[in-house]
């Protein structure tokens, strides 16, 4: 049976090789991030390709974490912690290129679509799935109960932000009907995501409010967060989901215009 000290060394000696990589890939971030800085423009790309190092980063970390849940039975809070972290340096990275704008028409967005126009949906998708399935991984190893519980409301939030921004809505509205175009497969599996995250994330803000933090900027996020389905909706012309989720969103605001007036909204 081995001894408290040799579990010790295992972890140690098996999270070296990965503890390695991570050094690697933030020396090539703090050497980019400089670069970057000297750059007057036209920094999109490499930006977003920071984001994709930022994921990817954020595994490692994670890696670290099942390592000492496997060797020494227990979490490391740290490597998770820096996952946390690090994950919301990716999406710092995709809102310089695409904004954090909730509530936005497509025409707002267009100047910053002209900037990554030669950037297919494919790649932007894969992206978008990259980084939602490491947000995932992440709260399912901090837990149910962990502190950061309604953080990650947060999270997820900015995530499809930066997920409904990164598309180019005026092009997918056209793809997403033409079973010919090239991109058609990669639209229609993009812009089902896409309503399903708004619709969940919405959610989650009113769930935050109503269960934790009875802030009424958390209950205005969901519904801004339906506004932006319901434009989603309409792009597609979808009369029936767009009334729905209008209806939804009145309901959520009178909700919380009743509950202001009665001082149990802050």
């Amino acid at each position: 049976m081995a001894t408290d000290s040799e579990t010790r060394e295992e972890f140690f000696n098996q999270a070296k090789p990965v503890k390695a990589v991570i050094k690697t890939v933030l020396d090539k971030e703090k050497a980019e991030v400089a670069a970057l800085k000297k750059e007057s423009g036209g920094t999109e790309h490499r930006k977003l390709q920071l984001a994709g190092q930022m994921v990817y980063l954020s595994t490692l970390y994670m890696a670290i974490n099942s390592l000492s849940v496997e060797v020494l039975n227990f979490k490391n809070n740290d490597a998770l912690n820096d996952a946390r972290k690090t994950i919301y340096r990716a999406l710092i990275y995709m809102e310089d290129v695409v904004s954090n704008m909730v509530d936005c028409s497509y025409a707002d967005l267009e100047p910053r679509q002209e900037l990554i126009a030669d950037i297919g949906i494919a790649k932007r998708f894969y992206l978008v799935r990259k980084l939602g399935l490491a947000i995932n991984l992440l709260t399912e190893a901090f837990g149910d109960n962990s502190k950061w519980k309604w953080t990650f409301v947060e999270i997820r939030g900015r995530f499809i932000v930066v997920a409904k921004n990164l598309i180019d809505m005026k092009k997918a509205a056209k793809d997403y009907f033409d079973p010919n175009s090239a991109d058609y497969e990669s639209t229609v599996l993009y812009i089902r995501l896409l309503r399903k995250l708004l619709d969940q994330s919405a959610t989650d803000y009113r769930d935050k409010y109503e269960l934790g933090s009875r802030r009424r900027d958390d209950m205005q996020m969901g519904i801004n967060l339906l506004i932006a389905a319901r434009r989603v909706a309409m792009v597609l012309s979808d009369s029936d989901a767009s009334e729905e989720i209008k209806r939804k969103a009145l309901a959520w605001r009178n909700r919380l215009d009743a509950d202001i007036k009665t001082g149990s909204g802050k």
